[in-house]
């Protein structure tokens, strides 16, 4: 592609964004969610040399998938048969890694960086995730608003990608304005403190673990966090109704479905889902009703549950992994994640509710005022649920133990004042070879270890198993079952080192 017809592309596409309403947007699905994914894949068969090459190595002609029923039949990419297989230039369209403007890094599970590459358009469509969570949760078309950005900044693709989505809603018209603290938490606190006041609500927008350490850190220093009107954008982590109870109180939040927001989002291909006021307000019905939970999900832990645009992100489900299909710097194709979760059209997830007496849409009709127009935070998309990566469980005595059961363990009443919320889940031996459920537990700042705490967090964490996992509580015996919790300081360089992306699972 020359510059000319480059710069022809920008203005049009960002045109296209400005112009256009997000309830527009958002209801492009409706006539095109087949038709999309097949433009998308012809379009790649095309004009992307790595693609073309993974087809004819598979004696695949483009030319034979008309319908969507032949797209389903395609092989699934994922890093080990297509990204690492491929230079990168050939991973983008016509083999031109000049075609993109930006390329930002992902740690990966294994540690090793893997580069994508994404140009200007790319972060356009990415940005509507962000204006849903802006005008449907936070109301920000009518509120001045702080973005303060406490992802990692750098070649890293969290802090960068978020900062220019909200930019670009700046420029849509919203009263946003961002400022890019990243992951320095003197610098957050000294923003929010000097700016705040300046703006009618703040929004904080980084990784769970991190923004509970601002918060609480924030509280002890005497921060009133009550008149900032705090709002939370997160990503990354799988985290509990509990959680998300507690750091509202904390920050004096009365509508959690409306004041936080999590993304479902990777390096590979930006934002493929985000939660809406109606996705938290299910999530938070099913977070007391296990058994509804278990009936829909098919397991004891409670996935992230977000709403996503089809035309936009086309997901599938092959024997319970995630597939899904979008347009970046590199084009993705039925692409592998190795996530394991599920989709649920908009009308089947109602319907399923209506059978356990619930109506999310009423209960948020009770909970905010509704606009001339539309309820905000309800749109008709489909749902997708995600467990997360499935080699983050362990295995104790046959029963498929979940960080998110321990992680509701921590956050019961006073336990919750004693810890960072942070913790590494491993089954270990004794002298003996007996197996044994390990938890290290990571202290909050100030706090000293005594046995009466250890005692209550084996206690919590274990009431929270039997209680959310039905494999623990019948496949292991009852005199395994305690947990051997051990307290360690904030920081330990051995199980919570500083400045390292945490894992809350050890093999």
């Amino acid at each position: 592609m020359n510059c000319k017809s480059q710069s022809q592309r920008v203005i049009k596409e960002f045109e296209n964004f400005l112009s256009t309403p997000l309830e527009t947007q958002l209801q492009r699905h409706l006539n095109t969610e087949s038709s999309a994914v097949l433009s998308l894949f012809h379009d790649v068969a095309v004009n992307v040399p790595a693609y073309k090459a993974f087809l004819a190595e598979r004696q695949i002609n483009p030319a034979n998938i008309q319908t969507l029923e032949d797209f389903e039949k395609l092989p699934a990419i994922a890093k080990e048969n297509y990204i690492l297989r491929y230079p990168l230039a050939d991973l983008c369209r016509h083999g031109q890694l000049q075609g993109c403007d930006m390329i930002a890094a992902s740690s990966g599970s294994t540690g090793k960086p893997t580069f994508w590459p994404r140009f200007f358009t790319d972060e356009l469509q990415i940005a509507t995730r962000f204006e849903q969570i802006f005008h449907d949760s936070f109301f920000t078309d009518t509120r001045r608003t702080l973005a303060v950005i406490c992802f990692t900044l750098g070649t890293w693709v969290g802090g960068m990608f978020t900062t220019n989505c909200c930019r670009y809603l700046a420029s849509k018209g919203y009263p946003l304005t961002v400022i890019t603290p990243g992951n320095n938490k003197e610098e957050i606190l000294r923003v929010v403190q000097q700016l705040g006041c300046a703006f009618e609500q703040v929004v904080l927008l980084g990784y769970p673990p991190f923004l509970k350490d601002v918060i609480d850190t924030g509280i002890a220093r005497g921060v009133e966090w009550q008149q900032y009107q705090i709002k939370f954008v997160m990503a990354g982590e799988v985290f509990s109704e509990e959680w998300r109870t507690l750091v509202g109180k904390r920050v004096g939040s009365e509508n959690p479905c409306y004041d936080f927001a999590s993304l479902y989002g990777t390096a590979d291909a930006g934002v493929l889902g985000n939660e809406t006021p109606l996705s938290i307000c299910i999530r938070r019905f099913l977070a007391e009703n296990p058994d509804a939970a278990r009936d829909l999900f098919g397991e004891s832990r409670l996935p992230t549950l977000v709403q996503y645009d089809p035309c936009s992100r086309f997901f599938e489900v092959q024997n319970g992994a995630l597939l899904f299909s979008g347009d970046n710097g590199i084009p993705l194709v039925r692409y592998d994640i190795l996530d394991t979760g599920g989709i649920i059209s908009y009308h089947a997830m109602l319907e399923f509710l209506a059978k356990w007496g619930f109506d999310p849409v009423a209960q948020l009709q009770n909970s905010v005022l509704p606009t001339p127009d539309f309820l905000r935070g309800i749109h008709q998309l489909p749902f997708v649920y995600v467990f997360g990566r499935s080699n983050f469980t362990v295995s104790y005595f046959g029963a498929n133990i979940y960080p998110e059961n321990v992680t509701v363990g921590l956050e019961q009443p006073v336990i919750q004042e004693w810890v960072t919320g942070k913790f590494v889940l491993q089954v270990q031996e004794d002298a003996d070879k007996n197996r044994f459920l390990s938890v290290v537990v990571e202290l909050a700042p100030g706090v000293e270890a005594s046995e009466a705490q250890r005692k209550a967090i084996a206690s919590s964490i274990l009431s929270q198993l039997l209680r959310l996992n039905s494999e623990f509580a019948n496949y292991v015996p009852v005199e395994y079952q305690t947990p051997q919790v051990t307290l360690a300081p904030m920081g330990d360089a051995e199980y919570f080192p500083v400045g390292v992306k945490h894992r809350y699972t050890r093999k």
